[in-house]
């Protein structure tokens, strides 16, 4: 579908697969836009019964590019501007959590093959999955404070059903990085595979195999159950970012984060 998210449709599975090898998947406008787009797509053929998303190369995803961090400051940066996070553009999301949340409002089944880093807003795509096959060496981070910023890709309302209240906060407080095997002990990883890949295409294969209209509505009962009062969250997260960036504090945190420094901040 683009350069930088490929698509391929094979006996009623969509493998996705972002494509930014040389950058470790970062997450730049295009593929913000890919991801948003596809999610669409898929979700309106309905020769589709189940998707494995994966990542090209060394990792699934290493979060946001750092042209995006670089142009928050710069205000005037055509790359890195961001609309008003409040704004609700997409349904009750904003544009950057679609591109979570499109994968988890999609009709089918979507699994997360993860391997190498899920970091970030990469962490955060991972999360919109239905289920999450993780190489037990990859290595995963709730990493926005590091940027002196919170999670706000459409991670809290579907974090706070797979994690305890404390572990979620200990790795959002932090930024911690931790191993797949330390997902699956906190809930953020469905398996564990050496082969996340291989074993997320014959867990589609094995999802096709069942009635599509039974396997689509029981995604719709599950959503229903554990996105109760999503739009709530997905708003509050816009609330408490949107402050936030360009602020000298996160300023500051870019900063020492590029530099490798301890950041001085303001009280």
């Amino acid at each position: 579908m683009t350069d930088v998210l490929s698509v391929s449709i094979q006996d009623g599975v969509a493998d996705v697969r972002l494509n930014r090898p040389d950058k470790m998947n970062a997450i730049n406008n295009e593929l913000f836009d890919a991801l948003i787009d596809t999610a669409a797509m898929l979700d309106s053929e309905r020769s589709v019964r189940a998707v494995v998303m994966s990542g090209e190369g060394r990792a699934f995803c290493a979060g946001l590019d750092m042209s995006l961090f670089a142009a928050m400051a710069n205000a005037d940066s055509s790359e890195g501007k961001l609309e008003r996070l409040t704004d609700r553009t997409h349904g009750i999301a904003n544009r950057p959590q679609q591109a979570v949340w499109g994968w988890r409002s999609l009709r089918v089944p979507v699994i997360a093959a993860v391997h190498g880093a899920a970091l970030g807003g990469g962490f955060q795509i991972m999360l919109g999955s239905d289920m999450r096959l993780v190489h037990p060496e990859t290595k995963l981070s709730i990493l926005e404070i590091k940027w002196g910023l919170v999670p706000d890709m459409a991670g809290t309302p579907i974090m706070r059903a797979l994690a305890r209240d404390d572990v979620l906060r200990e790795l959002t407080y932090t930024g911690r990085v931790f191993s797949g095997e330390e997902a699956k002990e906190y809930g953020f990883a469905t398996h564990l595979s050496e082969t996340p890949r291989e074993r997320a295409l014959e867990l589609a294969a094995e999802i096709v195999a069942k009635s599509p209209d039974a396997v689509q509505a029981a995604k719709a009962l599950l959503n229903t159950v554990s996105h109760d009062d999503a739009a709530t969250l997905l708003l509050r997260e816009s609330e408490l970012q949107e402050p936030l960036i360009g602020s000298p504090n996160q300023l500051e945190a870019i900063a020492a984060g590029m530099e490798g420094r301890v950041g001085n901040f303001r009280d």
